[in-house]
């Protein structure tokens, strides 16, 4: 138990190490999926894919466990002021660690179509490359690779469902800036109508995306396997909708601790860490928009 002149020193923490397993037997799963999905076998007799459910299912368990174990400590007074600007200082390195993740895939997606494409079309110094690797090569973007083996795909275009998701991102944003005013104001009607707004917008983004993926692979021919511009796509966009589902989730604990009563103006900082990823989520999207639909 914390005083003001004491320092609440956590128990040993369990969950992480139970959301790392459950994060990497569902990554191992999805490689294997993709792996299946290559040798033409069927979806529910994959073993990718019973990994991919079980990784998911543990890391849900995972997100389930520790929010009950912090709003429990939350709530009885177990965290001073001292607790809290450490967990404000720890939640600003998580978003820096997430800036970095994708600001790696963004430097990805540069170097690829502003440096390598042209490097292998034969631009500058780079001309005997061309000639050396694939004389046909044409560097143009998007490109499914010399002699077209990524097999022909029609790029995804910015102002169909992208677009759409664009405005429901933003106007979550919105939303959970407003019911954090709520909040603020001690206006708990305003705070659940604005989370309930948000959560309802973010999984609504998901749902989209999900109808985008399916109208790539069975209509545009748009696939990971679509040579860089189909893996870049599905890289870049399918971590980003991972993020926004976690957010979602995230925002959906929020709104049930809400309902109960948690939360006063003095103590809120598990609302303000969920609107602080909310809103790098939407930051990043609009650079997704840009530099991977419209450019």
């Amino acid at each position: 138990m914390s005083t003001n002149t004491a320092y609440y020193i956590p128990h040993k923490a369990t969950w992480p190490v139970i959301g790392t397993a459950g994060l990497m037997i569902m990554l191992a799963g999805f490689a294997n999926y993709l792996n299946d999905k290559l040798n033409n076998i069927a979806f529910m007799s994959s073993t990718g894919s019973a990994f991919m459910l079980v990784g998911f299912l543990i890391f849900v368990t995972m997100l389930v466990g520790w929010f009950t174990l912090q709003a429990k400590e939350s709530e009885t007074g177990m965290y001073n002021h001292e607790v809290g600007i450490s967990y404000r200082h720890g939640m600003m390195w998580f978003i820096f660690s997430e800036i970095i993740f994708f600001a790696v895939f963004f430097g990805t997606l540069w170097y690829i179509r502003n440096l390598s494409v042209p490097w292998l079309g034969g631009e500058g110094a780079k001309a005997a490359t061309k000639e050396i690797l694939w004389p046909a090569f044409e560097a143009v973007w998007p490109t499914n690779g010399p002699g077209k083996v990524g097999g022909d795909f029609e790029p995804m275009g910015a102002w169909g469902l992208p677009f759409l998701n664009t405005l429901i991102l933003l106007t979550s944003g919105v939303t959970c800036t407003w019911a954090h005013h709520g909040l603020l104001a001690k206006n708990r009607d305003q705070l659940i109508k604005g989370l309930m707004a948000t959560v309802a917008l973010g999984f609504l983004f998901v749902t989209f995306q999900a109808i985008e993926y399916h109208e790539a692979y069975t209509e545009m021919g748009l696939t990971l396997g679509s040579g860089v511009y189909g893996s870049t796509f599905f890289m870049l966009t399918g971590f980003h909708g991972f993020h926004v589902c976690v957010g979602a989730i995230i925002l959906s604990v929020v709104l049930f601790r809400t309902t109960q009563g948690h939360f006063t103006p003095e103590n809120h900082f598990a609302f303000e860490a969920a609107a602080w990823y909310w809103h790098f989520v939407d930051v990043v999207w609009l650079g997704l928009f840009v530099f991977v639909y419209l450019m």
